[in-house]
C-alpha cells in the first residue's frame, strides 16, 4: 500500500546549484536541508517544502521547457506570489481553471514548470 509522498524531484543544469538556491530559499523562502552524507558528492540540494522535500539535483540533457511535467506549491495567497514573481522579472502564466482552486504556473529560471496553487 502506498501512503503518501515522501519527496519530489526537479532539476537543474551542473554547477547551477548557487542560482539554484538563490532562487529557491532567497525568492521563494524554502529552507534549504542537508542532504545525506553518502549523496553530497551527486552535486544539488535538498528544500523543505511543509512536511515533505524537494530534492534538486542536477542533470545536463534535459530541456526543461518542453515537458508538462512540474511542481505545485500549496500557497495560502496567490495574488503574493503573483506579485513576488513579477517584481523578480518572472511572468505569470494562466493555467486552465480548476473549480474550488486559484492557480497560476511560471518558469523557474531553469525552464522547471512550476505552480501556485490555493484552495478557495
Amino acid at each position: 500500500m502506498i501512503l503518501g509522498l515522501h519527496h519530489a524531484q526537479i532539476t537543474i543544469p551542473k554547477g547551477a546549484e548557487e542560482e539554484g538556491k538563490q532562487f529557491y530559499c532567497d525568492v521563494l523562502g524554502l529552507e534549504e536541508i542537508e542532504k545525506p552524507e553518502s549523496l553530497k558528492g551527486r552535486g544539488g540540494f535538498w528544500l523543505k517544502v511543509g512536511d515533505r522535500s524537494v530534492h534538486v539535483g542536477t542533470e545536463e540533457g534535459s530541456d526543461r521547457l518542453s515537458t508538462k511535467a512540474h511542481i505545485a506549491y500549496l500557497v495560502d495567497d496567490v495574488s503574493y506570489w503573483k506579485n513576488v514573481l513579477e517584481q523578480k522579472d518572472i511572468q505569470p502564466i494562466e493555467g486552465v481553471p480548476i473549480p474550488g482552486f486559484d492557480r497560476f504556473e511560471f518558469r523557474d529560471p531553469f525552464g522547471n514548470r512550476v505552480e501556485m496553487i490555493q484552495e478557495i
